[in-house]
């Protein structure tokens, strides 16, 4: 959509839901938006004095996104916080005193440098920095500090695995008062470095695995390359090691949400697979020309998987998630039986009920009420037997992280989350999420803020200077050849 200087017209029947402060698309100033009501859909309009005014599609149901207000949970204060409020909110990240929740899940970038070189890459990765184990520890000190018991730290970047000293650094998360450790990665190392997995699979991290279809023509589109066979290999070599994984698919609107369902099913079919999450493709970083007012949404998946012919989940399975703002993530846990039943857990509870057991905690451990639940999905599955006290079932934020019981193995979780990009940014939102990046100097900037407003360019243009300065590290790519 072409940013036009003249005023917008007023659709009949629009209404002004609230006004807000986001950023303009083209030079990130902070200006006001209005948060708009349509035609059944949420958008977002806004004006900047210079490129004047600009409009986004920011939820694909209205009704949905005003009930879902009642969702919204009070949040819990970090530990400690790292700056100073001296500009206001986004400018002041992280974590500002004007910050509303604590961070759940905090990322750590280990690098720039990828192996792949994908359409759609919100970090835009490529040639720039890699941190060094020293620097990696001291953020990992800073993640306990500001948050006293941390609950998951997770090695991103670039791609994680193609740095030489990752398995230190996961021993490293693992030697500190952190719950659990995740890798997010493309999987290409994967499948194919069979002597490095070896040692990776020894420390026993969990996955987040990028997963976007079923068929190469997807790859082709989003990730610039046929892939499917990688990724099958990647899943037989997890399954083998008995690795938990999370698969992880990018949905682009008239590219693959026509296979969300089939991602669901085959997730519930393997082995390895605990869960899948759907995030619509953001429009930041590097990708290709989009339309605003077309982006893919949270009821948009959850349209696709309606659409599914076998129907296992439907949109009335899903919950907001309340400890980021709710329009932002929706989650459903599934109990899976002995004879291949799938009952997902929303349809055996009330939901409000269900939201009672809900905290701020990523990963809270199992109490008497959660036991309760589960004691009802257990006769409710008609599955002999009793619960495991040392299971957790994860709905407040951002993944399902079982202990590793039998239980774990039949609780499966279906996640959206949907993150802002330079024409949805929406302070209200910003302010109570509660996915962090950490810095090499400190600060942990909110995930979203991080990706929109210019910290993450400012973070590689500051870190690659110093890399050009000093001596850069190594990498590799998932064979060993020098990284294209």
């Amino acid at each position: 959509m072409t940013p036009t200087l003249a005023p917008q017209p007023r659709p009949d029947g629009e209404i002004l839901h609230e006004v807000t402060r986001s950023i303009c698309p083209e030079c990130r100033a902070v200006i006001d938006a209005q948060v708009l009501l349509r035609d059944d859909k949420v958008y977002m309009r806004k004006r900047c004095e210079d490129h004047g005014w600009f409009e986004g599609l920011i939820y694909a149901d209205a009704k949905a996104y005003v009930e879902q207000a009642r969702f919204n949970k009070p949040g819990q204060a970090p530990a400690r916080i790292s700056t100073e409020v001296l500009k206001g909110c986004p400018l002041d990240c992280g974590i500002c005193p004007e910050h509303r929740q604590h961070t759940c899940l905090a990322l750590i970038e280990v690098n720039s440098a990828c192996n792949l070189d994908c359409p759609v890459c919100f970090a835009n990765a490529g040639a720039g920095f890699n941190l060094t184990l020293p620097e990696v520890e001291g953020m990992l000190d800073r993640f306990v500090e500001l948050e006293g018991h941390p609950e998951v730290v997770q090695f991103s970047g670039g791609e994680p695995t193609i740095h030489p000293d990752l398995l230190e650094m996961i021993e490293a998360a693992q030697a500190r008062d952190i719950s659990y450790v995740m890798v997010n990665t493309n999987g290409l190392r994967i499948a194919n470095d069979p002597e490095w997995f070896a040692k990776f699979a020894a420390l026993r991290p969990l996955i987040y695995l990028q997963f976007d279809g079923l068929t190469d023509a997807t790859y082709e589109v989003i990730r610039g390359e046929p892939l499917l066979d990688t990724k099958l290999r990647a899943l037989e070599h997890l399954a083998e090691a008995d690795l938990h994984v999370v698969l992880v698919a990018a949905i682009e609107r008239n590219v693959n949400e026509h296979e969300a369902g089939a991602i669901v099913e085959f997730g519930l079919k393997h082995p390895a697979v605990r869960g899948v999450m759907f995030q619509p493709v953001t429009h930041s970083g590097r990708h290709p020309d989009h339309d605003p007012l077309q982006r893919m949404t949270i009821p948009d998946v959850m349209r696709a998987l309606d659409a599914h012919p076998d129907g296992t989940f439907r949109s009335s399975d899903f919950v907001p998630i309340p400890c980021c703002f709710p329009t932002c993530s929706s989650v459903t846990y599934a109990y899976l039986g002995d004879e291949g039943e799938v009952i997902p857990l929303p349809r055996i509870l009330e939901v409000d009920q269900y939201l009672d057991y809900i905290t701020n905690r990523s990963v809270p451990g199992i109490d008497r009420d959660v036991l309760h639940a589960l004691e009802g999905l257990w006769s409710a599955g008609s599955v002999p037997g009793d619960t495991q006290a040392d299971a957790f079932v994860c709905a407040a934020c951002d993944l399902d992280l079982p202990a590793l019981t039998d239980l774990s193995r039949r609780i499966f979780m279906v996640q959206m989350r949907d993150f802002l990009d330079p024409w949805t940014f929406d302070v209200k939102k910003a302010m109570k999420c509660c996915i962090g990046i950490l810095q090499d100097d400190g600060r942990m900037i909110p995930f979203c803020t991080y990706n929109t407003v210019g910290y993450r360019e400012e973070t590689r243009q500051r870190l690659a200077a110093r890399n050009r300065r000093g001596t850069p590290v190594p990498v590799l790519d998932g064979v060993g050849a020098p990284l294209r």
